[in-house]
């Protein structure tokens, strides 16, 4: 198995502290954020990893050779991370997009509980880990699926239609990942591409139905997006030390 971490922007959002800090570099409990990602993922068995960098590239490099076997986790260099959204990050990375893999946020922390179950998840080509709330706001990414299969994702659809949200963390089976390679593949020499998400290539498939979708619902896991969101993410991982 092998996993993909996102983890080429700054997070502006999280200013000042990712002045001159990468988000991924921003310390939980004197660790830095994605040493939980990569130790998580280690610890379940997934022993390919690799991190597409960008904001700050010679930071992460350093940190993540200081602390991995190079032979288990690696860097591939986003260029365009101050101009282009995710998408690009995936298309930069699309000779990594064969056979079974995950691709996983880098600004999510979750438990390694959640990491299993999609690991174990062969119902779609496609599956997205999603949780439930009583109420989405306009930057969730939202999801309206039909038992399970996935009808359409994306920040603007209709609340009536809402009944998850992604936590940013998805796996691929080797179908899966030719269809998503080759449609990003296509649209990347779009006019807008850009400035697209990787996810709304994830929504064009949803119209196949080989996209799916399972609950963590109850499952620890946390964004990192605005300034607030690191106290609950310190919380969380000091819940996690005192646990085990």
């Amino acid at each position: 198995m092998k996993a993909i971490i996102l983890s080429a922007g700054q997070g502006r959002r999280l200013l000042p502290y990712t002045k001159s800090t990468p988000k991924c570099l921003l310390e939980l409990s004197e660790k830095p954020f994605i040493e939980y990602q990569i130790d998580t993922l280690l610890q379940l068995g997934v022993n390919e990893i690799v991190v597409v960098v960008g904001y700050a590239a010679n930071a992460v490099k350093q940190v993540l050779q200081e602390r991995y076997d190079s032979n288990q986790v690696r860097t591939l260099y986003n260029p365009f991370y101050e101009v282009a959204d995710n998408l690009a990050s995936c298309w930069m990375a699309r000779e990594e997009l064969h056979g079974e893999f995950m691709i996983l946020n880098g600004d999510t922390l979750f438990e390694a509980a959640i990491i299993e179950k999609l690991i174990n998840a062969n119902d779609y080509p496609i599956t997205l880990a999603s949780d439930e709330k009583a109420v989405y706001d306009e930057d969730d990414m939202k999801i309206a699926h039909d038992q399970g299969c996935i009808l359409n994702i994306g920040k603007k659809l209709p609340l009536e239609r809402v009944n998850a949200e992604s936590i940013g963390a998805m796996k691929f089976t080797p179908e899966g990942a030719t269809l998503f390679r080759e449609q990003i593949c296509h649209d990347i020499h779009q006019a807008e591409a850009l400035s697209r998400w990787y996810l709304s290539v994830i929504d064009q498939l949803a119209s196949t139905g080989n996209v799916g979708t399972i609950s963590i619902h109850g499952l620890d896991w946390t964004e990192l997006d605005f300034v607030h969101d690191l106290e609950i993410a310190r919380t969380m991982v000091s819940k996690w030390a005192k646990q085990s």
